[in-house]
């Protein structure tokens, strides 16, 4: 969750709202939180690894499990280009004017060695989760440190109520919400939590309070120095917004090590999904939503789903546009999480750990979210998900004529 939403994110809100950007932060932190009550109580009733894509097919329908696997795939394959061209643009600013390079090629490179490393059997360990989490936090406190006490203006957070009801600031809680979403990875680890009807809902709740008080930091803090339509522009023209920033306060050794922290927390959210990502093709090609090809393992490894989600994933990235990533992301991931408080309706009584109130909230949102980005988003992302079901109905038939 501290990644591409903190490095990245919060400067293309800024770019859409301005300094509407931090009440936005809390509103799809809300939204987040509906959510996460959802997730929380379908993971403890049924822990398997998974998610939404298999609480679709126990509580709703096998098409809508289909759906909500399809929009996983496309809303996290989205989610990993953008860390991709993240990191591109903070290494390709810090190198400055002596490498110039597209945008794209060091995402692309990027994506193709870590696919390579997953490839052959490479997984994250606690120790170097320890190590991105630290490195990154420690870099973060440095920038917010540095910011507050270089120039600090009350002023720039300053909304108005017509800032607060525009079409630019629902847009903003719809890419910020993106932001939120790894707290999805606990509940897709169900089988692997020790009592998980205790320690899901736990963690979902601890780990969305610590990452929406550290957004909330970030943006305070970045706004607080060079405003809301300043800081959008440091993301439009490169994307390093965080880095960018301390430059022009003139704090370069900060801002060192904030791009230090920003590619080692990138590399790690894309190495995370590509992990994540794989297994679940893994999963529906098993099922036969996908190829069947991609259910083979070898060596402990499900190569072919590693090959296939990394060349989405390079596709997603050659588009060049990290906020046109980044949109794309929130449209389909939305559409995932109103599946995820759709299910969390249907379960029984007793497996009901919070009020039903939080589920039909966060289904009411994630719809009227999903379509408060540009048109050509959101049309596109009917589009994905309309060839998803045309080749899932092509499936279903040949295997009911076999």
């Amino acid at each position: 969750m501290v990644g591409t939403g903190v490095f990245v994110s919060i400067g293309i809100a800024a770019g859409v709202a301005g300094s509407a950007v931090l009440p936005a932060i809390g509103l799809a932190a809300f939204v987040a939180h509906c959510n996460g009550m959802s997730s929380a109580q379908l993971a403890a009733a049924h822990p398997v690894s998974g998610g939404t894509y298999e609480y679709g097919y126990r509580y709703l329908t096998p098409w809508l499990g289909f759906t909500a696997g399809w929009m996983f795939l496309c809303a996290k394959s989205a989610s990993a280009a953008t860390a991709a061209l993240g990191f591109s643009g903070y290494l390709l600013y810090g190198l400055g004017e002596s490498v110039p390079l597209d945008l794209r090629i060091p995402a692309v490179l990027l994506i193709a060695v870590l696919t390579v490393l997953v490839y052959t059997g490479m997984k994250r360990s606690n120790v170097a989760n320890t190590v991105i989490a630290s490195v990154t936090l420690l870099s973060l406190l440095g920038f917010v440190l540095t910011a507050l006490t270089a120039r600090f203006d009350p002023a720039n957070l300053s909304v108005s109520l017509e800032d607060l009801t525009s079409a630019e600031f629902l847009q903003a809680c719809a890419l910020l919400f993106v932001a939120y979403t790894g707290y999805g990875r606990i509940a897709t680890m169900g089988e692997e939590i020790k009592d998980p009807r205790r320690n899901i809902p736990r963690a979902i709740v601890l780990v969305m309070v610590v990452t929406a008080t550290l957004y909330i930091s970030v943006a305070v803090a970045a706004l607080g120095a060079v405003g809301g339509e300043a800081f959008g522009d440091m993301t439009r023209s490169v994307a390093a917004p965080l880095e960018v920033m301390l430059h022009s306060l003139e704090r370069s050794s900060m801002a060192r090590l904030v791009a230090v922290g920003a590619l080692v927390s990138l590399a790690g959210v894309l190495l995370n999904l590509l992990l994540g990502l794989s297994r679940v093709l893994l999963a529906m090609g098993r099922r036969r939503d996908m190829a069947h090809g991609f259910a083979s393992v070898v060596e402990g490894s499900p190569r072919a789903a590693v090959i296939g989600v990394g060349c989405l994933i390079a596709f997603i990235a050659s588009w060049g546009s990290i906020r046109l990533s980044w949109s794309f992301s929130a449209f389909t991931v939305l559409i995932y999480y109103a599946l995820t408080n759709l299910s969390a309706l249907r379960l029984d009584p007793e497996d009901r750990l919070y009020p039903r109130f939080f589920s039909y909230v966060g289904l009411a949102a994630c719809l009227f979210l999903a379509f408060q980005v540009p048109v050509p988003i959101w049309g596109a992302g009917l589009g994905v998900l309309a060839v998803g079901w045309i080749g899932h109905g092509i499936s279903v038939r040949i295997r009911g004529e076999g």
